[in-house]
């Protein structure tokens, strides 16, 4: 009912009664928003399912950024945020440097370092067999290590076992991950060697792929040894890893530059790779306006659909209005019914693009075995978009319902 009686008392102390307009509860506007749809359901269905594929879009990329951004955080938490790396700048000239020989000495007399050890790269190339033409490198370096490189970074075997503890002469090697993969190396058979620098070395073991030092998995390792009497190593270091107190990591970085190379501190390099591995995950969130801006136009086309669906129900649903407006249905309560309309529309899309958002981070979060971090700013943003997308879409549409005279709505019906 849309009316309501109202007594009131007019002058000379008589009584009248009149119909008045009366306010919609709302529970009534929920009953008359679902009458519109629950009749034409194909049509509504579509249009719901426009909006919840953009805001599924919305919620998923939001979604997937953030799971993806904190399985990256938490395997450095893992790895490890205290490892340093002091390599090769620069000299005046523009020349690189040299490290001196005795910085990695120095290094470990530094009170909260508690791991050292150096690296040297060698002008040297390293082949599958002595038939490979020189030119074809592959981008492999061949790195000097100490047998403690392992504990420093973190590192683990896949196969075979590392270099030894001693220095001797033998000519053994172990590859790193993407060197493996680039010599055709998966496993390691007897016998099993690579030609390096003019000579066979026999390979002893594999890595698995170092996260805080991805330069390594391009190199082949040697001891000092044989690559001091094979290769003409000068025990000058390339790059030197060093693991410090978590607590004094700071006070380390600032004395570190002048502890390796204390006449010439400004030819040192210091870097800390956890922070490259945090700036590589915020670079990958740059895509994510790319992505958020396909969901939004997703959710865009969603409303169109909702504007559209509503159009037609105005133009279907003339002898409806019609009537309603004969027995008193105020303007304000058809513009009231139709906006409500567009809004469940909306709110249905909405829920149902969040839940397929959240469902497809949680799936993909767990495949790549990240931690699932669905952001309440994207659920809420996501709803809230919906919403208000389906107001503006149901709000022409009702107004121009609201307009319809009703005698003529009635007539052409």
């Amino acid at each position: 009912m849309t009316t309501e009686h109202r007594s009131r008392h007019r002058p000379g102390g008589t009584m009248t009664t009149e119909l008045v307009p009366r306010r919609l509860r709302l529970r009534e506007v929920a009953k008359v928003a679902y009458s519109g749809p629950r009749s034409r359901r194909g049509r509504a269905v579509l249009s719901a399912l426009g909006i919840a594929i953009g805001v599924a879009a919305m919620v998923g990329v939001l979604g997937i950024s953030a799971s993806s951004q904190a399985g990256v955080l938490a395997e450095i938490d893992k790895l490890g945020t205290n490892l340093l790396t002091a390599s090769q700048g620069h000299e005046l000239m523009g020349q690189t440097a040299k490290l001196p020989k005795t910085a990695p000495g120095m290094v470990s007399r530094i009170g909260p370092v508690t791991h050292v050890t150096p690296v040297a790269v060698l002008a040297a190339n390293v082949f599958r067999n002595d038939h490979v033409p020189a030119i074809h490198t592959g981008g492999l370096t061949v790195d000097v290590a100490r047998p403690d490189l392992l504990s420093t970074l973190g590192g683990t075997l896949r196969t075979g076992r590392f270099l030894p503890a001693t220095t001797g002469a033998y000519p053994e090697v172990v590859l790193g991950a993407a060197a493996a993969q680039g010599l055709g190396i998966e496993r390691i058979y007897q016998g099993e060697r690579v030609w390096l620098g003019s000579h066979w070395f026999y390979v002893i073991g594999i890595l698995n792929p170092l996260a805080l030092a991805p330069e390594i998995d391009q190199a082949v390792l040697v001891g000092s040894g044989v690559a001091t009497s094979l290769l003409g190593y000068d025990g000058s270091p390339t790059t030197i890893y060093l693991r410090a107190d978590p607590e004094q990591i700071q006070s380390v970085w600032e004395v570190l530059a002048n502890t390796v190379n204390p006449e010439n501190s400004s030819e040192v390099t210091i870097a800390r790779p956890s922070d490259a591995l945090v700036a590589r995950a915020v670079a990958k969130s740059a895509f994510t306006g790319l992505f958020l801006g396909l969901g939004a136009l997703t959710l865009l086309v969603g409303g169109v659909g909702v504007a559209n669906i509503m159009v037609i129900a105005v133009l279907e649903r003339r002898s409806e209005i019609g009537l309603r407006r004969a027995l008193g249905a105020t303007r304000g309560q058809i513009r009231t019914q139709f906006i409500a309309e567009a809004g469940l529309l909306a709110i249905i899309g909405g829920l149902v693009g969040c839940c397929a958002g959240a469902l497809a981070t949680a799936a993909y979060a767990t495949a790549k075995g990240w931690a699932v971090v669905v952001p309440p700013a994207a659920i809420g943003g996501g709803l809230g978009a919906a919403i208000a997308i389906g107001a503006v879409a149901g709000l022409l549409p009702a107004i121009r319902a609201a307009r319809l005279d009703p005698t003529t709505a009635l007539r052409t019906a």
